[in-house]
């Protein structure tokens, strides 16, 4: 098929990249960079010419860690006349508390009191800037909250200070009337050999303990939940069904191993398929952000071109979707699933567990070797999902 052009995609589309995405310069803790640093104002331009619909970034990715007022204010000044000129937007931001070494026992949860301060006021002065550039979103990565040692940190006192840290931002946040959400992003290992929160259901039940829990949900990212082991779909589901979901990351990832960070659909690209579907067929609105990383071995216009592969792959696979979704074969399928059955409460409308008790075809007279030897029909089903994704239907 020709390549993309930049026509293909549109800002409805709600495509988003990170400054640090397309401006990664291929460190890894084996080799040096492999291509120079990206004017975050190039990154804008570029990616408008793409047809993304926004950039978000770390506070030192836009502005070096140590930054004077008057070199920060210039910077923020050349990115601001960027996003005019283009029309890209900021529907996230959020803060770099792990590459500087004095976060090498993390922010929030450090055992140093002085750098849990230090944290806490590094992300209030970019909680303002994200505010003024209309942000709706601020994830939270802690990704050296965490240990490699159980002798070194009390896990109930480090979860006392991450809810602590929290609970002062988003009162920040409150107090100064910013329209605002917070969005954990779970990751289960690396940089730390064990991260807090390290999963979609550790966040969720540590949002649940929040003073502010409203104003709290998740960013879940494809790679980490598959780094665990988990399917990155139900776990999105149940995202979904608590009302949390409200930022994404995409990319791919190949089993369980390092963050691979690769092309959104470049790993499990059946779960890429399902989570489509999934996002397509729900009531998310927010976007579809891309958090990979160009792989080392390309120049600047290959870091280019996999920009537009995310954006493509994403759009070929909601094609795949609908085609699914419309397609007769599927729908009887689905039928011969009961796909549509376990929408069914289970007990019916007015009905109670004396009710229950009563309904003698509910046990008494219940044909269980009939009912399981009864075919569920999944396998045709996922086949036809496969065949669909291989455009052969």
């Amino acid at each position: 098929m020709p390549h993309p052009t930049p026509a293909s995609n549109s800002p409805a589309d709600k495509f988003t990249f990170g400054l640090w995405t397309v401006g990664w310069q291929g460190r890894d803790p084996f080799g040096d960079a492999v291509r120079a640093p990206v004017d975050p104002v190039e990154t804008v331009h570029q990616l408008a010419k793409l047809g993304a619909y926004g950039v978000t970034f770390h506070d030192d990715d836009l502005i070096p860690f140590g930054s004077t007022e008057a070199a920060r204010d210039q910077h923020i000044s050349r990115f601001k006349k960027a996003l005019a000129e283009t029309g890209m937007k900021v529907p996230m931001a959020t803060t770099n508390l792990f590459t500087h070494p004095v976060f090498k026992d993390g922010a929030f949860t450090s055992n140093d009191r002085s750098v849990r301060r230090f944290a806490l006021r590094k992300v209030m002065r970019n909680l303002d800037l994200a505010a003024e550039l209309g942000a709706e979103t601020y994830v939270f990565w802690g990704g050296r909250e965490g240990a490699e040692y159980d002798a070194s940190k009390d896990i109930r006192d480090a979860l006392d200070r991450f809810r602590e840290g929290f609970n002062t931002l988003t009162t920040y946040c409150r107090d100064r009337k910013y329209k605002l959400r917070f969005a954990i992003e779970p990751k289960p290992n690396e940089p730390r050999g064990d991260i807090l929160l390290p999963t979609i259901g550790h966040a969720l039940a540590f949002i649940n303990t929040l003073e502010h829990s409203d104003m709290v949900g998740l960013n879940p990212e494809v790679g980490h939940e598959q780094m665990a082991g988990l399917n990155f779909v139900h776990g999105i589901a149940q995202a979904l069904w608590h009302n949390k979901l409200f930022h994404i990351d995409l990319n791919g990832q190949r089993g369980i191993k390092y963050d691979q960070d690769l092309v959104f659909g470049h790993g499990d690209l059946l779960n890429a398929f399902f989570l489509v579907d999934l996002l397509e067929n729900s009531n998310y609105q927010g976007p579809r952000h891309f958090d990979y990383k160009p792989s080392r071995t390309e120049d600047m216009a290959g870091v280019w071109a996999s920009a537009a592969s995310n954006m493509r792959m994403y759009r070929l696979l909601r094609e795949r979707s609908k085609a699914f979704r419309a397609d007769p074969a599927v729908q009887a399928a689905m039928k011969d699933s009961r796909v549509a059955e376990l929408a069914l409460p289970t007990l019916a409308k007015g009905e109670t567990y004396s009710d229950l008790l009563r309904d003698r075809s509910a046990f008494e007279d219940f044909k269980a070797d009939a009912t399981a030897a009864r075919g569920c029909a999944f396998v045709q089903l996922n086949q036809l999902a496969i065949e669909h994704l291989l455009k052969a239907r």
